[in-house]
This record gives C-alpha cells, sequence and structure tokens, in this order.
C-alpha cells in the first residue's frame, strides 16, 4: 500500500508542478524514450543476476505491495508456540516432541500455529535447532555460534534481491543519458527542418534524461530499499526464535524462554509483558 501511495504523491509532485507551471504534460509522453531506458535497465538486470535472482525479485512483487511481512500476530503467534513447544517437552520429555520436528505438516501442535507453520523459514530454523537439541550433543555456546552463522548466510541471501534492484537504480540515470543521447542524434539529423520540429525533438532527448533520473529515485530505489527492509524483518524474526530456543537450552522455564523472545522483537510492535502473559494464558 505505501508504495502506491508513495508512486500516485511522487508522480502528482512532479507532474504536477511541471503543469502548474506552465508545462504540457503530453510532451513528457515520449514512448521510445522509455523504451530505451527500462529496456537497457531490463536487459543489464538479465545480464549481472542469475535467473533464479531475476525470478525471485519478480516473485517480490506482491510482498513489496503488502508492506510489512511480520506484524505483532505474527510474533504472538510464533512465542505461543515456542511455549507450547517447550511446555510439552517438559511434560513429555525431549522425545516427546521428536513427532512434531520430524513432520511439522502433520503435526497437531503446529496445527494450532498456522501462521507460524506456514512460515517455511521459520519453521525449518525451529525444526532443524530444536533435532539438534534433542540430540543433545551440543552446548549453549555453540548452538549460539551456528545460528548466528545460518542468519548471517541467511540475510545476505535475502538482501541480494535489494542490491540486485540497487544497482538498476543506479544505472538509470546513465541509460536516461542514452536516450537523451540517442535523441540529440535524432535532432542533428534533422537540422534545417522547421524548427518547432526542432524543438520538439529537443525536448524529447531531454525528456530521456528527466525519466532516467525520475524513475532511478522515484520508483526503483525506494523498491530496493523496500526489499532490504523486508529482509531485515524476516532475519529479526529469525533472530527472536533463536533467542526463545537458546533460553530454553540453558534451562530456562518456557515463560522466561518466551520473554527472552519478547525482548529481541522490534520495539514499534513488542507487546508488554502482561500482553504477552494474556495472549499465553488465552492459547492454551
Amino acid at each position: 500500500m505505501n508504495l502506491i501511495i508513495g508512486s500516485i504523491i511522487v508522480l502528482v509532485g512532479v507532474l504536477g508542478g511541471f503543469a502548474l507551471q506552465g508545462g504540457h504534460l503530453i510532451s513528457l509522453w515520449q514512448p521510445y524514450e522509455l523504451m530505451i531506458i527500462l529496456g537497457a535497465a531490463a536487459g543489464a538486470f538479465i545480464i549481472a543476476n542469475p535467473m533464479s535472482l531475476v525470478l525471485r525479485v519478480i516473485k517480490s512483487t506482491p510482498a513489496i505491495l503488502a508492506g510489512a511481512k511480520y506484524k505483532k500476530a505474527h510474533y504472538l503467534d510464533a512465542l505461543a508456540f515456542m511455549y507450547a513447544l517447550f511446555h510439552k517437552a517438559r511434560k513429555e520429555g525431549l522425545m516427546g516432541i521428536e513427532s512434531d520436528i520430524e513432520e511439522p505438516e502433520s503435526s497437531a501442535l503446529f496445527e494450532k500455529y498456522p501462521s507460524t507453520r506456514a512460515n517455511r523459514h521459520a519453521a525449518e530454523f525451529i525444526c532443524d535447532y530444536m533435532r539438534l537439541v534433542i540430540a543433545g550433543n551440543m552446548n549453549p555456546f555453540e548452538l549460539d555460534n551456528l545460528m548466528e552463522l545460518e542468519l548471517t548466510a541467511h540475510h545476505e541471501d535475502a538482501e541480494e534481491a535489494s542490491h540486485a534492484v540497487q544497482r538498476v537504480a543506479d544505472a538509470l540515470p546513465a541509460f536516461g543519458i542514452v536516450a537523451a543521447v540517442l535523441g540529440i542524434v535524432h535532432t542533428m539529423a534533422a537540422l534545417g527542418g522547421p524548427i518547432n520540429e526542432i524543438g520538439g525533438l529537443v525536448a524529447a532527448a531531454l525528456v530521456g534524461t528527466f525519466s532516467g533520473i525520475l524513475i532511478a529515485y522515484g520508483f526503483t530505489s525506494p523498491v530496493a530499499t523496500v526489499l532490504a527492509r523486508l529482509a531485515a524483518e524476516e532475519t529479526r524474526f529469525l533472530g527472536c526464535l533463536k533467542a526463545c530456543i537458546l533460553a530454553n537450552v540453558q534451562g530456562y522455564s518456557p515463560q522466561i524462554a518466551v520473554e527472552f523472545a519478547r525482548k529481541a522483537m522490534p520495539p514499534e510492535i513488542r507487546p508488554t509483558f502482561v500482553e504477552l502473559e494474556e495472549h499465553l494464558r488465552e492459547t492454551r
């Protein structure tokens, strides 16, 4: 939603200001200039990145439009699940949760917390490290180091989409210059013709530079920033689960373990201690 609202504001601000000062909006419609700029940008994007990353950027469009992926409800659902998992492990022993960890798709415990089960990365993270906890051959420090390595690798991979789009944004002004230069070449070929025709060709060439800069800084670069933020949100969510698992491994009770996770939540959506306690009570 922010993407749509922001894009409208950019267009209204730029085009509205141009129109109010007496400019003719139709003069900015230069489809061949846009074809040069966007075609060059798309081709460079495909050359520079593996097809898997290109497809990942395309598939991320719904997430960009949707905004923040992890809201307070997702965190509360995950913490309630971790509390239930740890409580079951204390009651039945670690072997009592083995079936939940090995087959989360058919787990009755996972089924009670649909947003956590639907989050593939979060479910895999929980299951992978709880398997190691059940195996019992890693101390908390070793587990912490392994988790940190995975989170770093995961974050770097998630940020690749943002870096790829940002590189396109950095190149777009130059592609705008390419379009402008080609427009000037076209203009030079028309010298000697009517002055109004030459003026129109020069204006079209200048629109190429304008379009490249506007698309770069008004749209593409903000999209890259959104992708970077989405990657950071996912890493922060997994970091919250990490804090919870480590607290449990260190021997803290389920209630205290989820409190560790609560403290790792982003401050703007972090529930109070009482709010979390009430949510856990409701989901028991």
